[in-house]
């Protein structure tokens, strides 16, 4: 489900990817409508830098993506598995395990890309 992204939507981002100047994605030329799949295909340089970037995320942020993730605003489709394993290990350390699959089955249960 696309949203356009809120004020809170996009301190998260900045947080994440604070060299983030344009919110259009190059790949489509539409504005972004996530918060993560930027994040991991567009700003990430590799894994450990996308860890690196959501270790950054205080509880509260995690807790926001999670509802987000869970009422369907938020898309994963365009993530690497590999990149969802990573949130996966962050929000079990940060929040906990039942959350964690919560969203790795929101991510396996998920549509195609809509970033």
């Amino acid at each position: 489900m696309a949203r356009e992204l809120s004020s809170r939507d996009l301190d998260i981002l900045r947080k994440l990817a604070p060299e983030v100047n344009n919110m259009i994605c190059e790949g489509s030329g539409v504005e972004f409508r996530s918060i993560l799949p930027p994040v991991s295909r567009h700003f990430s340089l590799d894994e450990q830098d996308f860890a690196a970037r959501l270790e950054k995320l205080d509880v509260a942020d995690l807790e926001y993506l999670v509802r987000v993730i869970d009422d369907g605003s938020e898309s994963l489709g365009c993530m690497p598995p590999e990149d969802v394993e990573i949130l996966a290990k962050i929000l079990a350390h940060k929040i906990s395990r039942e959350v964690a699959d919560r969203v790795v089955a929101a991510y396996e249960g998920g549509g195609g890309c809509d970033s």
